[in-house]
């Protein structure tokens, strides 16, 4: 049979296509029975039983579209956490933020809602990639402010501040943080030296890179607030990190002999000024003693000058003797010259002195076995001071 015959699909032929009338037939009855509507048409005419299918295909159909309405409905509800906001957009714009609670907005096309977590802390790396061995060159390198090249990885954590300035003022607030951090780490570490950004300033280096960092984002208003830039790794390339080790050895070796000395001049120089404060003390003292036998002597020669005035002759007879008796005090040997005669008299008063000296440091049994030579020695003493008087005695004479 052909296709263009008009009675195919009314015979029901072993292997030809069924009959699309009675599949619709049978559809719109399930349809009705499962809505709870009385399936079957009379058979007395053909207007009766053609009109009650397509009622009952209507009011099916209208209680789906009110069910599909009903879940369009239904879809417009959400939550927001209380860590979260709720930024509602009306056909893309901004209508309003919704607090943490159940909401409800206009259903999709309408609005649509974006939740965006507040306490939630974020973090973007500069100059690696998860693990600081994987490193970003091109975002490490920096130069710094006496033209060495060093190699820095930190990590930036922030969370928001203003959800609808963190979606709306930025295309990518993500990658906006960390081209804003490694311009502010690039600034403050071009305004620095290389042994102050590696080692005793790398808190504060971190310190201004975050306040610079803020300035700029809320500069974008980005909503974002920097919570803390952590600095990973910091360390020259490692192309010249031999170099540099020997360069900081030797500032090492440099550092420790100014200590030693520092240390050598601060034992040396305190026993340096110790001396050079007794000496000042001692001059001063013997200052102060020149001038009082000085003053001493000159008290005593006008003393002297009065009494002279008084007896000239006495005087100097008697100076004349105190200053024989200080001179021959000293010495050990007296040579005379008699004025009547050639002959010398020669008086050996250092070998009575040292016997003298020697009969006194001996013990009492010697003395008293030696006795006659002492008595002898008494005896030559006393013959010295009669020569001596003697002398005297002819000397005053002859004046």
């Amino acid at each position: 049979m052909g296709l263009n015959d008009p009675q195919w699909g009314n015979k029901n032929n072993n292997g030809g296509p069924p009959d699309l009338e009675e599949l619709l037939r049978k559809l719109n009855a399930k349809v009705t029975a499962l809505l709870g509507g009385k399936g079957g048409a009379g058979k007395g005419g053909s207007g009766s039983s053609g009109g009650a299918p397509m009622q009952n295909f209507a009011g099916g159909m209208g209680l789906i579209a009110a069910i599909i309405a009903l879940i369009w409905v239904g879809s417009g509800f959400y939550i927001v956490d209380a860590s979260q906001r709720g930024v509602v957009l009306r056909f893309g714009k901004k209508t309003e933020i919704t607090e943490p609670g159940p909401r409800w907005h206009l259903p999709f096309p309408v609005e649509t809602v974006e939740i965006v977590n507040l306490s939630q802390v974020r973090t973007v790396e500069v100059g690696y990639r998860d693990n600081v061995k994987n490193k970003m060159l091109k975002e490490s390198l920096m130069l710094t402010d006496d033209e060495n090249i060093i190699d820095i990885q930190f990590a930036v954590q922030y969370f928001l501040s203003d959800p609808a300035d963190y979606l709306f003022n930025n295309r990518m607030p993500d990658e906006n943080v960390r081209q804003a951090a490694e311009t502010a780490i690039r600034e403050v570490v071009g305004k620095n030296k290389m042994d102050y950004v590696l080692y005793e300033g790398r808190e504060q280096v971190a310190a201004a890179a975050t306040k610079l960092m803020q300035e700029i984002l809320d500069r974008y208003k980005s909503g974002i607030v920097i919570s803390k830039l952590t600095m990973q790794n910091a360390q020259p390339p490692e192309q010249v990190q031999a170099a540099f080790d020997d360069a900081v050895k030797a500032g090492q070796d440099r550092e420790r002999q100014k200590n030693e000395g520092q240390a050598y001049a601060n034992d040396v120089i305190p026993r340096a000024k110790g001396t050079a404060a007794r000496l000042i003390q001692e001059s001063e003292g013997y200052k102060q003693s020149v001038i009082a036998n000085a003053e001493g002597d000159a008290s005593r020669f006008r003393q002297i000058l009065v009494e002279y005035e008084k007896a000239p002759a006495v005087t100097r007879e008697r100076m004349y003797l105190d200053m024989m008796q200080q001179v021959m005090g000293n010495i050990s040997k007296v040579m005379v010259d008699q004025k009547n005669g050639n002959s010398l008299l020669y008086l050996p008063l250092d070998k009575l002195i040292e016997t003298s000296r020697g009969v006194a440091v001996e013990t009492p049994q010697t003395v008293k076995l030696d006795a006659a030579p002492v008595t002898s020695q008494g005896s030559d003493n006393n013959a010295a001071q009669r020569a001596r008087d003697s002398l005297i005695s002819r000397d005053r004479e002859a004046r």
